[in-house]
């Protein structure tokens, strides 16, 4: 592997998920940020690499463990985000095991589609007898920037207020993943994100709030 560059140019994405990287691409790209490019862990360890245990209790947790992780693994400036979805009437889940719920956190090694059918499928069984005006939720995001040897360079965070709708009406849309077909965003209700093109996504969600405090940071390296 490649020993780190201290200019900076290249930053790993600790992510398995296109879409993250998709996402962070085109946010960092309408900043103006075009000295960075960003990188998958499979571009820099083509064989793979060991995948950190996940074992915080908090989304910055579990972000710093896998930024510093495959920092120190690849010899590279990192970035890694750990984000998921929090719903008010179930206190506060799916939180951090929002991409394994309806496995209770557990990895079984099923699609992603399949994945999030059976994470919304179970969100929705247990709202089922909660009314909409009490199904508040966010998307939560936390991005970790950090540097092999000084370790962690930067923490941003971001959310998105919404709701969770009440079926026939949702699932709606056909962009987004995750939990975005379920997801009515404040403050009218009227769209999942799912509905929502890139660019009005990534305007409000967690995850471009995130970025968009990221790239302040960067711009200070460039």
């Amino acid at each position: 592997m490649r020993a780190y560059a201290p200019t900076m140019t290249e930053i790993v994405i600790a992510t398995s998920n296109p879409h993250k990287v998709e996402e962070l691409g085109a946010i960092l790209a309408a900043e103006g940020l075009t000295k960075f490019r960003l990188l998958t862990l499979k571009d820099v360890a083509p064989n793979g690499l060991p995948e950190p245990a996940e074992t915080g209790s908090t989304f910055i947790e579990n972000a710093t463990i896998k930024a510093t992780t495959y920092a120190r693994l690849t010899g590279r400036l990192c970035l890694a985000d750990d984000s998921g979805i929090e719903i008010d009437a179930l206190h506060g889940r799916p939180g951090v095991i929002s991409s394994h719920y309806a496995t209770d956190g557990r990895e079984t090694g099923v699609t992603r589609q399949d994945r999030d059918n059976a994470n919304n499928a179970r969100v929705l069984r247990e709202l089922e007898s909660v009314p909409l005006e009490r199904r508040a939720a966010r998307f939560r995001c936390v991005m970790v920037l950090s540097e092999p040897v000084r370790g962690v360079l930067h923490i941003a965070d971001g959310a998105c207020e919404g709701r969770i709708g009440v079926p026939p009406d949702v699932p709606r849309g056909v962009g987004g993943f995750g939990y975005d077909p379920l997801f009515l965003v404040a403050p009218d209700f009227r769209h999942t994100t799912s509905e929502l093109g890139a660019e009005a996504k990534n305007a409000i969600s967690h995850r471009g709030i995130a970025a968009r405090k990221l790239a302040a940071f960067l711009r200070t390296l460039s």
